[in-house]
Order: structure tokens, then sequence, then C-alpha cells
């Protein structure tokens, strides 16, 4: 809150890249530490005489590996139903809205069309020959 406060105070304006900014950074800080985890890590464990614990990372990691399978897996299946319900909602439901969308364009444009001929075209005749009938009265008028 004072945050914004002293922002607005210096003219400027907080941004919501400035958020994205700060999240991109800690992201980044995170992965460099566990890569630097993963780095001490191996070579404690390429040292002589580690081998039973690095049998037990070793088992711990292939379970973690066999339970991210099964995750992603799962997530597979989610994504296959999801796709079945939205081809179903388009076959279903979008066809016939967009059957009916044509169809009452179709019926927009032949009632355009028939108030085009039956009263645009003799309003605009009618006017051509008032236009006309006015002329030819100016000019007959005498002119005092």
């Amino acid at each position: 809150m004072t945050e914004s406060i002293e922002n607005s105070k210096n003219g400027s304006v907080p941004t919501a890249t400035d958020g994205a900014k700060t999240k991109l950074i800690i992201a980044g800080i995170v992965i460099a530490l566990l890569i630097i985890g993963i780095i001490i890590g191996l070579v404690i464990l390429a040292q002589e005489g580690n081998a039973p614990i690095a049998a037990q990372i070793r088992d711990i990691f292939i379970i973690l590996l066999a339970l991210e399978m099964f995750i992603v897996g799962a997530a597979v299946i989610v994504l296959i139903i999801q796709l079945a319900i939205l081809t179903n909602l388009l076959q279903n439901e979008v066809k016939p809205i967009l059957t009916s969308t044509t169809d009452t364009v179709n019926t927009l444009k032949g009632t355009v069309q028939f108030l085009s001929e039956n009263v645009t075209e003799p309003v605009i005749k009618i006017n051509e020959s008032m236009a006309s009938i006015r002329k030819l009265v100016d000019l007959f008028k005498f002119k005092k």
C-alpha cells in the first residue's frame, strides 16, 4: 500500500511486468540453487565408500520417476477426456448454431432485397420525378 503511494508521488506507475520480473528472478535463483545442489551431491556420491548411499538415492529416484510417470499418465488421460468433450461440444452445439446463423443471414438477405425492390426504388423514382417537376416549374417561372 505504501509502495503504491510512494510510486504515485514519484510519478512512476507500478506495472504488471514488475511482478513478472520478480517472479522470473526468483525462479532463476531457485533453479540455480537446484543445479548447484545436484552438482555438489554428484561430487559427494562420486567418492569411494558411498556406494550404499548412492544405491538408496538411486532407488528413491527410480520410485520418484515412477510416481511422475503415473501422474503424467493420469494427466494425459484427463486431456484425452477433455478433447472428447470438446469434440462433442463442437459437433452438437456449435454446428447447429452456425447452421441457424447461416439461415438467419440468408433470410436477412432476402428481406433486404425485397425492401430494396419494393420500397427504396419507388421512393427514389418519385423523388426523381418531383425534382424534375420542380426544375421545370423553376425554368418557366417568370422573374419580376
